[in-house]
């Protein structure tokens, strides 16, 4: 399938779910809304072939129901595969929250929501994502059980964002081996765009090991907060894109490599946290791959947070859950190898063994 992103006015001509742009063969999508609340919410379900379906509930303050929905569409197909890629027995699923995380987000809404997600009967088992917090699992664990990312206290995983960002720092790692011809990222300038949670703790590792950091973001108070903390360079220049680096790091939101960008890129390794990267999956890898710039599947190495939460499911503890996410570095380099030997870009590689891992499963579910 070819991702891309439409227009407000684009996506309004299609019809209202099975038309999208980002429509996958989702096996279920469920509109939510709750007037006492305030709650609007979209849960969408992918594919629950290796389980049921897992992954963060977004809130955002989205310009419209259309991009809401095109969000989900696309973040839960990518939950799929970022699942399978990595070895667990589950399906791909997410929701998002349309509204403002800073003012509209109350415990009453977050409980109500929880009740819709209960309301599927374990179908759908959700957890933190862009603007939630573990307290907020919490919350919603007080109506549901099917939620992970809850707190340590109440027997949870807790807060996945360090472990996302660990995994990102194996699969930045292993991206830098493959072209550069060593890990080590000291003295190599790394442009971290996004320093949200999981982008600030990436931040922490780069620094540790002598990477020269440079940072971006749109909250300016965040900005330089950070990079007092960690003594990383503030971005000032007129365009991120343009910056010469050696790696670019997305940790905001998705299809940041676009048209309008993709030509400007200057680093020769990508590799970040943010979901759906790539505007376009096909047209935009290969752009990548014939300047040269060595792409590490998004949702191959951003994969941490999945199995930090996916513990409480299976019931290991941290030292699994960091042995497990330590291995987004060797997978990573047994994509990079399958994608030279087969031809293909390093997005396509990971889709595709991804696939085979779910086709495989349906297969032995038949018999």
């Amino acid at each position: 399938m070819n991702a891309t992103i439409a227009t407000a006015k684009e996506i309004q001509k299609m019809d209202p779910v099975f038309g999208q742009i980002s429509f996958d063969d989702h096996e279920q999508i469920v509109f939510c809304n709750d007037k006492d609340t305030g709650l609007k919410a979209i849960i969408g379900i992918h594919n629950s072939v290796m389980g049921p379906a897992l992954g963060g509930t977004r809130m955002f303050n989205y310009s419209n129901e259309w991009e809401a929905l095109n969000d989900v569409l696309r973040l839960s197909r990518g939950m799929t595969f970022k699942s399978a890629i990595t070895g667990l027995n589950i399906g791909g699923g997410k929701a998002v929250i349309i509204g403002d995380a800073k003012t509209q987000k109350t415990p009453e809404l977050m409980r109500k929501f929880g009740e819709f997600v209960h309301s599927l009967s374990g179908r759908y088992i959700t957890a933190e994502d862009v603007g939630m917090e573990t307290a907020d699992m919490d919350l919603v664990r007080d109506v549901t059980p099917y939620v992970t990312g809850i707190s340590e206290e109440r027997g949870g995983a807790g807060n996945p964002s360090p472990v996302t960002a660990f995994g990102v720092y194996m699969g930045m790692k292993a991206a830098a081996k493959q072209q550069f011809g060593s890990d080590v990222l000291t003295g190599k300038k790394v442009l971290v765009q996004g320093i949200g949670h999981v982008g600030e703790a990436l931040v922490e590792y780069l620094t540790k090991e002598g990477a020269l950091v440079t940072i971006s973001d749109i909250n300016e108070e965040r900005l330089y907060e950070v990079g007092k903390k960690y003594n990383a360079t503030v971005y000032s220049g007129n365009d991120v894109y343009a910056e010469e680096v050696d790696i670019y790091a997305p940790c905001a939101m998705g299809a940041t490599i676009n048209d309008a960008t993709i030509h400007k890129i200057k680093a020769k390794v990508i590799a970040g946290a943010a979901n759906n990267q790539l505007a376009n999956e096909v047209v935009h890898g290969a752009i990548l791959q014939e300047r040269g710039i060595l792409y590490a599947p998004d949702f191959l190495i951003n994969a941490g947070g999945i199995i930090n939460v996916y513990a409480e499911l299976a019931h290991y503890g941290k030292a699994e859950i960091m042995a497990k996410t330590e291995n987004i570095y060797n997978t990573t380099l047994e994509i990079f190898d399958f994608a030279i030997a087969n031809k293909m870009t390093t997005h396509q590689a990971a889709l595709t063994i991804a696939q085979q891992r779910i086709a495989e499963r349906k297969l032995a579910n038949s018999k």
